[in-house]
């Protein structure tokens, strides 16, 4: 068939799902539709609602195919979570939710046989955060499991799975903290082997690999043709990242903000990255070795404020800048640069303005994504895509702190679906797309009070246990 031009992204984020149409030529997206990612907090633990993503996935095919036609599918998803097989493709146990504390219980013996952190980037992770500790934890735990288990495959390329019935890994999802790759070396880690899962392990594929097309009974729900393509899919962080790696030439970085704020470093200079402060050894599209920092800045927006948004005034930016009022890590101590510590205002946060508060969330937010870029080694320019590319204090303090421009890439307000759906390309690149919005460093008395806030709050960011003078 001709090259594809509407492509029906699958993207499912830690807390909502959609399904968007991407117009190929535009870069942008014409459509889509949205149901909240559901935890499912039932026995035998909470796991992710896999048949109600199931029937929202067919029943938006099937709605954006009427209206607009589908030529071809993709999926991209979180990470730190895969699908573990009976012999039937079925589940032979839900899909864990990554922030479950089980595995915790089974820390030390699964510390005892995971890989050093030298030959696999992963840090490690609480909760379900290392897949690896996911997986060993179900095989110790869930009975029978592993008479029933007959094949694993990453959570983006289940879903292409059900789509196809085919059934493979691809190497950014293996490449997210999950113990079980070795970005450097491009191959399993030993610890595949010490779980015994050598022979369950899925083939693995490139993200832009044409899996299959559309199994019939996927045509008969939805109206597609038969030989719509899918292709391989893609860990969500490294779909924001696949533009840029076609379209810029490095030294570059993206910063992703989502339910997580991911840092990613093209080309940058070469530094020690340290494990316990959630640095970490990403794997690109084309299955090179990404240094990467993050937190939970998305989750740690929601808390703060309580699903309601406030825009600061100047006033109250002017107000928060020459009081020094600091917001210090971490919101989420478990994970993120700041591991461990206990959030605190340095003045008594009940005597803050709406306002006032709304402006220092964002520079602690600004604060926190610039720490994470200099401990990958970022240079030059920042990429900046999703919600908090929306926020203009918090794109200012993010250039004044670093000194490089800020770029906000032209088309959809999130990277995620419009990297994924630039897979259906192919090898070749497609040169610079819709371009950048540069958002230059402030000047002036803006820019020194910030950099000024900025060097003060790198200072104290660190350790919490002393009070703040």
């Amino acid at each position: 068939m001709s090259q594809p031009r509407h492509i029906a992204v699958v993207d499912i984020g830690k807390t909502n799902a959609k399904v968007a149409l991407v117009d190929l030529g535009r870069r942008a997206e014409i459509a889509e539709t949205r149901t909240p990612n559901d935890v499912r907090c039932v026995p035998p633990y909470p796991h992710y609602d896999t048949d109600g993503l199931w029937a929202f996935i067919l029943a938006s095919l099937k709605d954006l195919h009427a209206q607009h036609r589908v030529d071809a599918l993709t999926v991209t998803t979180h990470g730190a979570s895969a699908a573990l097989l009976d012999a039937e493709g079925n589940l032979a146990t839900p899909v864990l939710d990554y922030e479950f504390v089980g595995p915790d219980a089974q820390a030390a013996a699964y510390d005892a046989i995971r890989p050093d952190f030298a030959l696999t980037g992963a840090p490690r992770l609480p909760m379900g955060l290392n897949l690896g500790a996911q997986i060993h934890w179900l095989l110790q735990t869930q009975p029978g499991l592993r008479a029933r288990l007959a094949r694993i495959v990453t959570y983006p390329q289940y879903w292409v799975g059900r789509l196809t019935g085919e059934w493979v890994c691809e190497t950014t999802s293996l490449g997210c903290h999950t113990d079980l790759w070795e970005p450097r070396n491009g191959r399993f880690s030993a610890l595949v082997a010490q779980l015994g899962l050598l022979d369950v392990m899925a083939p693995v594929r490139r993200a832009n690999q044409c899996i299959g097309p559309v199994l019939p009974e996927i045509c008969a729900a939805t109206g597609l043709a038969p030989d719509t393509p899918v292709f391989c899919g893609i860990h969500d962080s490294n779909a924001s990242l696949y533009p840029h790696v076609l379209d810029q030439t490095p030294p570059f970085s993206v910063l992703s903000t989502g339910t997580w704020v991911i840092a990613m470093a093209m080309g940058g200079a070469e530094v020690a990255l340290d494990p316990a402060r959630d640095t970490l050894i990403n794997v690109n599209a084309r299955g090179q070795p990404v240094p990467s920092a993050r937190f939970m800045g998305g989750r740690e927006y929601e808390i703060l404020s309580g699903g309601t948004h406030v825009d600061p005034a100047p006033d109250d930016i002017a107000a928060v800048l020459a009081r020094e009022i600091l917001l210090l890590p971490s919101i989420v101590p478990e994970s993120g640069p700041f591991q461990g510590r206990t959030a605190r205002w340095s003045h008594p946060e009940g005597e803050l303005t709406p306002g006032q508060r709304s402006a220092a969330v964002s520079l602690y937010l600004a604060c926190m994504a610039a720490t994470c870029l200099d401990m990958i080694g970022a240079r030059g320019p920042t990429l900046t895509e999703g919600p908090f590319a929306r926020n203009g204090l918090f794109l200012d303090m993010l250039a004044a702190i670093t000194g490089r421009p800020v770029l906000l890439p032209g088309g959809s307000a999130t990277g995620t679906s419009i990297g994924a759906a630039l897979l259906a390309l192919g090898d070749m690149p497609r040169g610079a797309g819709q371009g950048a919005a540069t958002h230059p460093p402030p000047t002036g008395a803006r820019g020194i009070d910030l950099q000024r806030y900025a060097a003060l709050w790198t200072a104290r960011a660190p350790d919490q246990k002393e009070p703040i003078p």
